[in-house]
């Protein structure tokens, strides 16, 4: 496919902990490895007020960096908003400035050509009053109007189409969540369609369906064409999460649900989902049935590796999950954790994510051949922050997450790890 081009990016595992402060679950251990690569971190500075708001979400091949900053609301500082910023060599870029008109954004996908895939309020009122973006969710200034995906490029922010219902009229919101190196993006529209899944007024104000869908130009000259992907077992809604530079898509579909501050969107994910050649290939889980955190995939590679997050069986936890060759694997945790969450892999098998404890502690985690390792302990013990997820990886092996500042652990920064040379087989 030919990049997109204008003129002048898993589920946010981020907000993990927020769910986990009243539960319990057994705990599936993997042993720690001692021949995992080491790393050197770069610190890219804070991103919020505490490490539940604000975050990286990818690391290009040649290092540039996707995510989101909240800072105190200009217009009125007793307010929080989110900006989405692009990374590059530890310079932050702010690319919703003017953007679409509204107070809040996300980057949540980069790629080798700066173009940046995300989410961005707008300057027109939401003609159904929802919150397809959480702002009120997640104590963000809400605005009132529609939130839609977007591609920024060359200091412009642009938005991206939505769905069409069968009379013809499109829905109001959407989110753009990552994009690859030919400049297909990946992610989520509303069609227009009333949702009869959906929970009602006095739990959430969705009402409108919400399909997967891949934006793509089949031609240099031709207009941004948005193409819906399908769902498993007539689910109603899904979200493509990632997508690859074969084209190939993951994500999940489900019902309408509540706005949920982990995954940050209104989907209850039952199936984890691979769009391939056209088709929706339904993972399978790890014996849960969607109904505590879910089920959905957030990465995958070229080789045809996906990652993800499942609930075990009776949906007493969750673990991050390996599919490959038809078959899915059961990651487990750290010792002593509870709970996990893969976010994405690596060319060679790398994955990476989160392990959290009973009392909801996270710490980035790399499992390598099946193997868990605590990424605290591949850097060296005078690095100031503490890391606590792991979200992204590059082919040259560098990867990208989120960390508490030791000396003020209410202090979230965002992190690039770089390989040592020869310490590992790093990517």
């Amino acid at each position: 496919m030919t990049p997109i081009q204008f003129a002048p990016k898993w589920s946010r595992v981020a907000r993990l902990s927020l769910a986990l402060a009243t539960l319990a679950a057994p705990v599936c251990i993997l042993s720690q490895s001692t021949n995992a690569p080491k790393y050197t971190i770069v610190d890219l500075g804070p991103v919020g007020p505490s490490w539940s708001q604000g975050q990286p979400f990818v690391v290009s091949g040649n290092g540039l960096v996707s995510g989101e900053k909240v800072v105190a609301n200009p217009n009125n500082p007793a307010e929080w908003v989110s900006h989405g910023v692009v990374w590059e060599r530890s310079s932050t870029k702010v690319i919703n400035i003017p953007g679409l008109g509204g107070p809040n954004s996300v980057a949540f996908g980069v790629n080798i050509w700066g173009q940046a895939a995300g989410q961005a309020d707008t300057q027109t009122p939401d003609p159904n009053v929802e919150d397809f973006c959480g702002s009120t969710a997640l104590g963000l200034t809400h605005s009132g109007n529609t939130c839609v995906p977007f591609l920024w490029q060359n200091g412009a922010m642009v938005a991206l189409p939505r769905l069409r219902n069968s009379a013809g009229t499109e829905g109001s919101n959407g989110a753009a969540l990552q994009i690859n190196d030919l400049g297909m993006v990946a992610g989520t529209a509303e069609n227009g369609e009333v949702d009869s899944t959906c929970p009602g007024a006095s739990v959430s104000p969705q009402i409108i369906e919400f399909k997967p869908v891949i934006w793509m130009k089949p031609f240099p000259w031709s207009q941004v064409h948005i193409k819906e992907l399908p769902t498993v077992g007539g689910d109603p809604d899904g979200i493509a999460f990632a997508i690859n530079d074969l084209g190939q898509a993951v994500g999940a579909s489900g019902n309408c649900g509540p706005f949920n501050a982990i995954q940050q969107n209104n989907l209850t994910p039952f199936h984890a989902v691979l769009w391939r050649n056209g088709n929706a290939i339904n993972l399978g889980n790890l014996g849960g049935d969607g109904r505590f955190a879910g089920i959905y995939a957030t990465g995958l590679n070229d080789n045809g590796q996906v990652v993800g997050t499942s609930d075990t069986t009776g949906d007493a936890s969750f673990h991050g999950f390996l599919w490959q060759h038809g078959h899915i694997t059961d990651l487990g945790t750290l010792p002593g954790d509870s709970y996990s969450s893969a976010t994405a892999i690596g060319s060679n098998g790398l994955v990476l994510g989160v392990s959290v404890s009973a009392s909801f502690s996270p710490r980035a985690v790399l499992w390598r051949n099946g193997t868990a390792t605590d990424m605290n302990t591949l850097v060296s013990q005078d690095t100031a922050l503490y890391l606590e997820s792991a979200c992204s990886i590059n082919n040259k092996g560098e990867i990208i997450g989120f960390a508490a500042l030791k000396s003020n652990p209410s202090e979230s920064h965002a992190y690039l790890a770089k390989p040592v040379v020869n310490s590992g087989d790093g990517d």
